[in-house]
């Protein structure tokens, strides 16, 4: 999963191919300019790929695509397909596919029933989203992980058992909740009671949680949406483009100073606040960023 498009530089081509959706707060060009590149490599391989985004992001997505020429794609191509959703800020509310068969032509499809709020719930997990306030609508999400398992690899070796796929079928009947006296199998040797597993191979812990916000006007409202959110999670990753001396810009461009970054995660109660998306006005020397996020987030 990626949350926005921007630069994608940084990821090399296997790991794109693996991406199966992407959430996109906005679609302002730094936001979702890398979407070209992931299309690309996805284009020839039949993953399905889901993108996300604010009220008109179904639309702007089929004119992107509409800008190329797809005549060498028919009914025997790849069986690429994406589908395209817009979150208004309470739910789902459109959703549009695109088929390589089809050479791109729009489909529309019916809207999935998720609670509000949500944009995508897994027996893992769940991420929800709310708009904010950028000017047009821009989306932030929450990441929560309903619970995971640790493995103690000591216990593994200790039990004679090899690293592998069967973990991940383990760890599924753990969340099912199934009775200690069901198998698993494990390759190369005699499977194993899930009892046995759930005593010494595996730790269950409470879920990850994480926040991630950006281009956001620093309004009441905003703040709010923000809180509710984040609040208690484990990481929140929020934009800090400008230094609070530079308020002015911030509120004129409707984002956030790095002050009021810092406080937002305070008052959520998060454990660890990441700032990012600066200003190119400051060039290289981010620190003072960074240092007024962590002030205003560690004040008592």
């Amino acid at each position: 999963m990626l949350f926005d498009l921007g630069d994608t530089s940084t990821l090399s081509a296997r790991e794109l191919i693996r991406v199966s959706h992407v959430f996109v707060s906005h679609a302002h060009m730094d936001h979702i300019a890398g979407f070209e590149r992931l299309l690309r490599l996805r284009l020839h391989r039949p993953l399905p790929l889901t993108l996300l985004g604010p009220p008109g992001f179904a639309d702007q997505m089929q004119s992107r695509l509409g800008g190329y020429s797809w005549n060498l794609l028919c009914e025997t191509s790849v069986d690429f397909r994406m589908t395209v959703q817009v979150f208004d800020g309470a739910q789902i509310v459109e959703v549009a596919e695109f088929a390589a068969r089809e050479q791109f032509a729009r489909r529309d499809l019916a809207v999935p029933e998720l609670p509000r709020g949500a944009v995508c719930s897994e027996a893992e997990f769940e991420i929800s989203a709310a708009a904010l306030d950028h000017g047009i609508p821009s989306l932030a999400f929450a990441f929560r992980q309903r619970q995971r398992f640790n493995v103690w690899r000591s216990a593994l070796d200790t039990l004679g058992l090899p690293v592998g796929h069967w973990i991940d079928e383990a760890k599924q009947a753990l969340r099912d909740e199934l009775p200690d006296d069901h198998m698993i199998a494990v390759p190369g040797t005699e499977p194993v009671p899930l009892g046995l597993l759930r005593a010494q191979v595996f730790e269950r812990k409470p879920g990850q949680h994480f926040a991630y916000v950006t281009d956001a006007a620093d309004t009441s409202a905003n703040r709010a949406r923000i809180i509710a959110l984040a609040r208690g999670a484990d990481q929140l990753f929020i934009e800090a483009p400008f230094l609070h001396a530079d308020k002015d810009v911030a509120q004129a461009t409707r984002h956030l100073t790095a002050r009021a970054a810092g406080e937002i995660a305070h008052i959520a109660g998060v454990r660890r606040v990441t700032p990012f998306h600066y200003s190119a006005r400051y060039g290289a020397d981010v620190a003072k960023l960074a240092n007024e996020v962590s002030a205003a987030f560690n004040c008592k």
